[in-house]
């Protein structure tokens, strides 16, 4: 491992997935315009974001392997954001009663060692049961998900709003999608099962 690995997202949630592989990594915040463009469709959104994040941080730091990654909540044709207030969070919620919502989980993995950037779009279904407002307000009061895509935490009390969660990586949903991503590192040079 001659380069350095860092993550390009100030998450909370990324940074503590990325951590469970055991590898040094540093954190350095993109600071790109996350907008959708018009017309633009949510799965182009997603790589472009994880894709802008990586560039940006890859321009700063040219020696580095650079991890970006975006994540975006879509129920029916409507993106779902982090909610950042109570009243914004309860409604999303209860919009999303008895409904699925599809998250895209974009990563991208840009190797100076090899000059090309690999990317990955993990789609995880969770399908909503039957939501009541006060058990909403309820459970946003106890675990506040303001900056949580969607609204939720899977890994938290947020599991007990749902019928079923279908993904073939469930890290994906709190924000980082680590199978296919240590895959990815592994082949960048980054093992934590290396022998030292």
């Amino acid at each position: 491992m001659t380069h350095p690995l860092i993550l390009a997202s100030g998450s909370a949630y990324r940074q503590a997935l990325l951590a469970r592989l055991g590898l040094p990594f540093e954190v350095v915040v993109a600071g790109i315009d996350e907008s959708g463009r018009p017309g633009e469709a949510p799965a182009e959104l997603v790589r472009r974001l994880a894709q802008d994040k990586a560039s940006a941080v890859a321009m700063q730091r040219p020696e580095a392997c650079i991890i970006g990654s975006d994540q975006l909540a879509v129920c029916g044709k409507r993106i779902l954001g982090k909610p950042g207030s109570e009243a914004r969070c309860v409604e999303q919620l209860l919009s999303c009663s008895e409904r699925v919502v599809e998250f895209l989980t974009a990563v991208v993995l840009v190797s100076p060692a090899t000059g090309a950037a690999a990317l990955h779009i993990d789609a995880t279904q969770v399908h909503f049961r039957r939501l009541g407002r006060a058990e909403v307000e309820r459970y946003v009061a106890l675990e506040r998900p303001l900056d949580c895509a969607g609204g939720f935490k899977c890994e938290g009390l947020g599991i007990v709003l749902f019928e079923s969660i279908r993904s073939q990586d469930p890290t994906a949903l709190i924000g980082l999608p680590m199978i296919w991503l240590a895959g990815a590192l592994r082949e960048a040079g980054f093992d934590p099962l290396a022998t030292p």
